[in-house]
């Protein structure tokens, strides 16, 4: 549900409808609520009210935050991972350039082989929560094997081939971990007391009374705009790779990959129309 919500609504959208929806429910429940049971605007049971709304409150909030910092690292841990396995790639297309002219095509073909894959076959994929290990995974291969399939001839090639290989690895490595993170999200418990959390926090306000049905309003919809905006920071992290705020492949077309996107037509012709290559030269 959180994913076809993220991939189909702007940040914006969300916004106006959970917290908006969340202010208006709270501020209807609270007007019925006080029309059928006038007295409570004498108050009377204030003082019962008010600790019990502290206690729950002070609860509810550790947990709010608790989820929200950890989906906050998360997504950056998401982004690490995704600018390293670039950066790794883009000085494995850097190494090669010690290597002899037919070995370096070979490895620059299945570099950019890999490097399309990820963007356009296996980014949709992500964003949708499924990810395929395996529609990269031939990509991936051929790489390994151009390497493995080359003898360096002199000790500068076997400076640079020892570093090719060991950021191989570490692609290998990271293109792991960001499946793996893909795949992610928040626990049900987790999202059982987040939302469910609400539901017990804000009719509690509906019961501390106050003479003027104004301020009542008013703390009632402060108190339901601020849970709704937390709620919706909720749904906004917890998939790293869907929403507007989701990770973007861009490292994959920056610094010294950004040739694979520019230099062949084939290249060209499938380069999706967001992707701008970067003019900068480092990995």
């Amino acid at each position: 549900m959180s994913l076809w919500l993220l991939n189909h609504f702007s940040t914006f959208t969300l916004t106006v409808a959970i917290v908006g929806g969340t202010i208006a429910l709270a501020v209807t429940g609270s007007i019925l609520t006080r029309r059928k049971y006038p007295s409570l605007a004498d108050g009377e049971h204030n003082d019962m009210v008010g600790v019990t709304l502290g206690m729950f409150g002070a609860i509810y909030g550790i947990i709010l935050a608790f989820v929200i910092v950890t989906l906050w690292t998360q997504l950056e841990s998401t982004q690490t991972v995704v600018a390293t396995e670039a950066t790794d790639a883009a000085l494995i297309a850097r190494d090669s350039a010690a290597f002899p002219a037919p070995v370096r095509e070979r490895l620059d073909a299945a570099l950019s082989g890999y490097v399309h894959g990820v963007v356009e076959e296996q980014w949709p994929l992500m964003r949708a929560g499924t990810p395929d290990y395996d529609a990269t995974a031939g990509n991936l291969q051929a790489v390994f094997e151009v390497l493995q399939s080359y003898e360096p001839k002199s000790p500068r090639e076997e400076v640079f081939y020892e570093e090719a290989v060991s950021h191989l690895n570490d692609v290998a490595a990271q293109r792991r971990a960001r499946l793996t993170m893909a795949e992610q999200q928040l626990p049900p418990l987790l999202q059982i007391l987040a939302f469910g959390g609400a539901l017990v926090l804000i009719p509690l306000t509906f019961l501390y009374g106050m003479r003027r049905r104004r301020i009542q309003v008013l703390f009632v919809a402060s108190v339901a705009g601020l849970i709704g905006f937390s709620l919706l920071l909720v749904l906004v992290l917890d998939r790293p790779f869907a929403g507007d705020l989701s990770v973007s492949p861009a490292p994959y077309r920056q610094g010294a990959l950004a040739q694979y996107w520019t230099d062949s037509p084939e290249a060209s012709t499938n380069q999706p129309s967001d992707a701008a290559p970067a003019e900068e030269n480092t990995p």
